[in-house]
């Protein structure tokens, strides 16, 4: 979990700053931003770590506090399932722009 959150940090000044370069823009000068190659690949990589780095964090909470091993294994398949879908839906969205 550590790598992910020191992978995490760059990404996430990064994306801090190109947002607040972004964020008075038009839709079409955001779309053209996530639109181009190299943000479009690290917004990716940005968005897949951080859902990783947050299913390994939560997981963590439900083994620490869920004392009933079914409900703590059900949730936890959850969350690891809907940590695969999000980011697979985001980026299948974010390549059809």
């Amino acid at each position: 979990m550590k790598s992910s959150g020191i992978v995490l940090v760059p990404l996430t000044i990064w994306f801090i700053l190109n947002f607040v370069s972004i964020y008075d823009n038009d839709y079409q000068e955001v779309l053209l931003f996530f639109s181009s190659q190299p943000y479009k690949f690290l917004f990716s990589i940005f968005i897949i770590i951080a859902f990783f780095h947050s299913a390994l964090t939560i997981s963590e909470i439900f083994e620490d506090y869920v004392e009933n091993e079914t409900i703590k294994n059900v949730a936890n398949k959850l969350l690891y399932l809907f940590a695969i879908i999000i980011p697979l839906l985001t980026l299948v969205i974010l390549f059809n722009l």
